[in-house]
């Protein structure tokens, strides 16, 4: 049992945050879809920055970056249980990856719809 009696300790808090930035580092080194992403979400970040985007805008674009990123995050880790599970082609497999996919590309649609209803009056 921890210091605190409820099987919570500091050293497995910190081990936590320890496997969070290693799955994030990964993200960062092996998947180049995050990456791409990722690029996008700063882009996005520095125009909000110059075009002045108030609490609400600001608000909207963080949940939409959310959204895509922890979306190719879940296809990921999906994609490579399937690979390990099934590493011949298996057609359930392959539609589970493809519906991980529509997944990631429905995240990214709606950040689009959203960045250009927030950016384009301010062009």
């Amino acid at each position: 049992m921890s210091k605190t009696g409820l099987g919570i300790s500091f050293r497995n808090r910190m081990n936590s945050f320890k496997y969070a930035l290693k799955g994030l580092w990964t993200m960062f080194t092996e998947e180049p879809n995050f990456r791409v992403h990722f690029l996008a979400a700063l882009a996005t970040v520095i125009f909000g920055i110059f075009y002045e985007l108030n609490g609400t805008e600001w608000i909207l674009i963080t949940i939409v970056i959310g959204f895509v990123l922890v979306s190719e995050i879940f296809n990921s880790a999906i994609e490579r249980i399937a690979d390990f599970v099934s590493p011949e082609h298996n057609k359930i497999v392959g539609i589970t990856k493809d519906l991980c996919a529509a997944m990631v590309l429905v995240a990214a649609i709606v950040a689009v719809v959203v960045g250009l209803m927030i950016f384009i009056p301010k062009f």
